[in-house]
Order: structure tokens, then sequence, then C-alpha cells
């Protein structure tokens, strides 16, 4: 057999390998209808943000694709395919709607594995005028609803296994460092959280830790985070990762008890990370200023930044207080039907 006539039979399109994929594909349909159910019995309103966006966030470690709009006039300007929905969305809290969510397709470029895919679907959801525990409790329901709607005890991936019906745990993003990696992480911190890369350079070696060259505390606090203290949680039960320093949380409010820390909290099962949600910060000055540093961090590191949205900015001075949430469709997916990688619960896969 040709190279080409046996990539040909084992490509997703293949009659054979869809009829294998098929079920999954169709408890994907199952999750979906189910999550619309829930959004819909919660008065969400659902609503169907463009992906094509002058600005496709503002953060330092994401990656737009890029492309061109050209108008009427054969001229063309820069447009991004967003990295998700969320200026949009705020916009819209700032016209005036109250409770909404998204279910789309969003693009990161650079993201590739098996939790990762360059083209994926995202469940966005906001709640103006309510406490993030609102949405944490969203979070927590969706889990058990996929785990109900397929019909399984547990969410599973690769060995691990989570029991969404259990009480989750909230664990502060300190307490997490302190627990699985022996890390001080507010000693590297100053009391209105600005941070210092030498100090936690110096804690990683004292406990025998590999330091890179760029010590920079945001990229060292990653490489602790995916390395020591991500593959900890989730592990028999939900995991809340809450209180993320203020450095880690560019469109968070922060926390009204502690200004080292913010009101952002990641929601893990089984290792994997699930959700990405906040407080959401509504100071437009302190935003724009936050947009700053990241795109001049994202310029040192990758030699590339991406305009602000000013139109976002200005939406921010009418934006009530507000929570609202990331989470990543595919994953929840994946666990909920136990698939080893995120191409197996997709219709059809990116190209490679």
């Amino acid at each position: 057999m040709s190279h080409s006539k046996s990539l040909q039979a084992s490509a997703w399109w293949t009659p054979s390998v869809h009829a294998d994929r098929r079920p999954i594909l169709m408890a994907r349909n199952r999750i979906e209808a189910a999550v619309r159910g829930y959004l819909a019995g919660a008065d969400f309103v659902l609503v169907d943000p463009p992906g094509l966006q002058r600005s496709p966030g503002n953060e330092t470690h994401l990656h737009a694709f890029g492309t061109q709009m050209i108008g009427n006039d054969g001229v063309g300007e820069p447009m991004y395919l967003h990295t998700s929905p969320e200026f949009t969305m705020k916009k819209l809290l700032a016209a005036g709607e109250t409770r909404i969510a998204s279910l789309g397709h969003v693009w990161r470029n650079r993201e590739r594995s098996a939790l990762h895919h360059p083209e994926f679907t995202m469940l966005e959801w906001y709640r103006a005028g309510e406490a993030y525990d609102a949405i944490i409790a969203d979070c927590v329901a969706l889990l058990r609803l996929a785990a109900q709607t397929t019909g399984v005890a547990m969410l599973r991936y690769k060995s691990f296994e989570c029991d969404p019906f259990a009480e989750p745990e909230r664990l502060s993003v300190v307490d997490a460092f302190a627990r699985y990696a022996g890390i001080d992480l507010f000693a590297s911190m100053d009391a209105d959280g600005v941070t210092d890369g030498d100090v936690l350079a110096q804690q990683m070696l004292e406990l025998g830790m590999a330091v890179p060259i760029d010590r920079s505390w945001s990229y060292l606090f990653s490489l602790i985070l995916t390395d020591k203290v991500e593959p900890q949680l989730g592990m028999g039960r939900i995991t809340v990762l809450d209180r993320y320093p203020a450095a880690e949380a560019a469109l968070a409010r922060r926390a009204s008890d502690d200004r080292r820390v913010s009101e952002r909290f990641e929601l893990y099962a089984c290792g994997v990370e699930l959700a990405n949600g906040f407080g959401e910060l509504t100071d437009a000055d302190e935003q724009r200023t936050r947009f700053i540093a990241e795109m001049a961090e994202k310029e040192r590191i990758y030699g590339e930044r991406y305009p602000i949205d000013e139109d976002f900015l200005a939406a921010l001075a009418l934006m009530p207080e507000a929570s609202g949430v990331a989470l990543g469709f595919d994953r929840l997916v994946m666990l909920a039907t136990a698939a080893p990688r995120i191409e197996a619960v997709l219709w059809a896969p990116v190209a490679q």
C-alpha cells in the first residue's frame, strides 16, 4: 500500500474510522443539548459573538491567528480570530444584558496536543451583579450534568478519575504551591502584589528545582504550576483553584481583603483544567495599564504585540459588576466519555 493510501485509510472521514468515532460524537451532541437546556433554565440569553476582531485579546501567552479585512476600496486592515468572545460579551453587558452565554468556536495558535486544538469550542457565560461563587456553582453543576447525560459516575482522563458528585475542594493558589511544590509565593510578592522573580528563583534552587535563564516571575510561576501543582488537582473530586496572584489575572478584580490576590479561579478534574473564571475588572484605567504591561511582556518574549480594543475599554465605563467564566467544552466531553485526545471528540479536526 502506498503512503498516501495508508494515510487515507486512517483519516477521520473514512467510514470505518467514523463508525468508531460516532458514539462519542453522539454523546457530544447530547451533552451540548443538556448544556443549552441548563442555560435556558437559568434564564441565560444565548448570544453569538463574531469571531473576527481588531484585537484577539491582550494576554502575554495567548497567540492569535491573524488575517486581513479588505474594504470596498481594496484597502486591507489587520484583523484576528478571537481567542475568546470575552471583549464582545462584556460590551453586551455594558449594553444592558445581565445574564448571557456563548457556545462557539475560538482560535488559539501555537496550541496542539492531547488537550489543545487550534480551533475549539468554548462555553463562556456571565452573571451581572452576582459574585463569582455563583459562576463556580454553575461549573460544578455542568460537570455533573455532563456525567449524568452520558450515564457515568466518574469523569476520566487516562488513568485518573474524578467524582463530580463529591463535594468540590476549594484551594487557594498560594496554599496549592505550598502543599505541592513547597513554595511560599507570598515571599516573592510585596503587599501590593508586585512580584520578584529572583526571590522565586532562589526558592526553586533551594528545593533543587531547575531554574531557566528566563527568571521572570510569571514564567517561573507557570513552570511550577504546570509541573508541580496542576497534575495533583481534581483527583478524586473537583478542585477549584482560587485566589490567583493579581499578576496572573489581567482581567480580574483584586480580592477585597488582600491586594496580592485576585478574584480568579480555575476548575480542574483529573488534572485537566476545564474552566477559567473571574470576578470581572471594570476599572478601564487599571485594565489599560494591565494590557500595556501584558503586551510589553509579549513583545519581549515573542517579538509581537496585539492592538488594544479601545471600544472595549470605553465599554467598561458602562459595564456593571459581574462574574464570568470560560469553559473548554471539548475537554468536558473528553472527560465525560473517557476520550484519550481532544480530536476524538471533534466532528472534524483541523488538518495537519
